[in-house]
C-alpha cells in the first residue's frame, strides 16, 4: 500500500477541477499554497490538507508530516512556481509536473528540477491520474 500524499498547488480553476477529480477518486493529497484566500477556496471544495506557508523566507520551509510522492504544480505566476519547484523538489524523489497556460521557456523550469510542463488551453489534466496509476502499478 501506498502511503505517499499527492501535492498540488492550487491557483486556477483547472487545478481546483484536477482537485475535485483526486476527491473523487479517494486518493491522498494536499494543497500547497501562500495565500490565505486560496487556503478558503479550497477548503470551501472539501479540501481536508492544506499546507500553507510563507514562500519568502526559506528558513520557514519545512517538510510535510506525510511521506511526498507525486507532485502538481499549477502556474499562476512563474515567480511563484519557480518558488514552490525551489521549496518541493527536496521532498521527493518521484515526478514533478508544471502544468501551464502560458508559453514560458520550459528550461527553466526543467533546470530547476521539473520533470514534466503539461502546456494546456482549456485546463484539462484529468489524463495526469491515469500515468499517476501507471507509474504506482
Amino acid at each position: 500500500m501506498n502511503n505517499e500524499i499527492i501535492l498540488v498547488t492550487a491557483p486556477n480553476e483547472a487545478a481546483r477541477n484536477f482537485i475535485r477529480l483526486l476527491m473523487y477518486k479517494k486518493l491522498s493529497f494536499a494543497v500547497l499554497t501562500n495565500s490565505a484566500q486560496e487556503e478558503k477556496k479550497v477548503r470551501r471544495l472539501g479540501v481536508q490538507h492544506v499546507i500553507r506557508m510563507d514562500t519568502a523566507f526559506a528558513h520557514k520551509w519545512s517538510l510535510p508530516n506525510a511521506a511526498v510522492g507525486r507532485i502538481f504544480l499549477f502556474e499562476n505566476s512563474m515567480n511563484l512556481t519557480c518558488r514552490f519547484l525551489q521549496i518541493c523538489r527536496p521532498w521527493t524523489q518521484k515526478p514533478i509536473t508544471i502544468i501551464t497556460q502560458q508559453n514560458h521557456p520550459r528550461g527553466v523550469y526543467r533546470g530547476m528540477g521539473a520533470n514534466h510542463i503539461v502546456f494546456t488551453i482549456k485546463g484539462e489534466v484529468g489524463f495526469l491520474l491515469n500515468e499517476e496509476r501507471a507509474a504506482v502499478n
